[in-house]
């Protein structure tokens, strides 16, 4: 019999201590998970750190939280291109200083919901070790619920987190060579 750890309260909100969660896999919706959790989050009166890591293009998603007003900061720490090469070292320093600023940001309990979008992706394309970045989120005051997401989740992340969800590509028009729709894919 598997014991489960008795949830504990934040006594600032009441709340139960913050969770961590990972969304993985290669299907589609990893981000868009996460903005639903978002919506969810500030539907319920929480204050939510959005933070990119590895991309830095314009899209719907973002004008979306934007429109949230308060509820919702924004950080994003990449460049234009949606890593697929090795990154620049102007790429690695922006996400480096990136986790550093969002690790200091979540040491304060001014957030209830960090998402911490494409990590996985940092990570896997070296721009900062799965030692940082779980060392980020364990730094996180108390109560502060955490999510990342992107491929190749590391396995290290994957035995610390509380809830894992794999996206598995079964079908994808991509592959047919359609590009990314405004409103659908960004």
């Amino acid at each position: 019999m598997i014991m489960q750890p008795q949830p504990r309260q934040n006594s600032k909100s009441g709340r139960q201590a913050g969770r961590l969660q990972v969304y993985t896999g290669d299907g589609k919706g990893k981000t868009t998970a996460a903005l639903g959790l978002t919506l969810r989050a500030v539907g319920a009166g929480w204050r939510v750190l959005f933070a990119q890591f590895a991309k830095n293009r314009d899209c719907a998603e973002l004008a979306a939280l934007r429109r949230l007003g308060e509820s919702v900061q924004i950080r994003r720490y990449g460049s234009e291109r949606f890593l697929v090469d090795p990154p620049t070292p102007a790429e690695r320093q922006a996400a480096r200083a990136g986790l550093r600023e969002v690790a200091e940001l979540m040491r304060e309990p001014n957030f209830d919901l960090v998402i911490l979008d494409e990590a996985n992706i940092a990570v896997r394309y070296n721009l900062f070790s799965v030692d940082e970045l779980l060392s980020a989120i364990d730094g996180r005051a108390s109560g502060t619920e955490v999510a990342v997401t992107g491929r190749h989740a590391h396995p290290t992340l994957l035995t610390q987190a509380d809830l894992v969800t794999e996206m598995r590509k079964v079908k994808h028009y991509f592959d047919r060579g359609l590009a990314a729709r405004r409103g659908i894919e960004h």
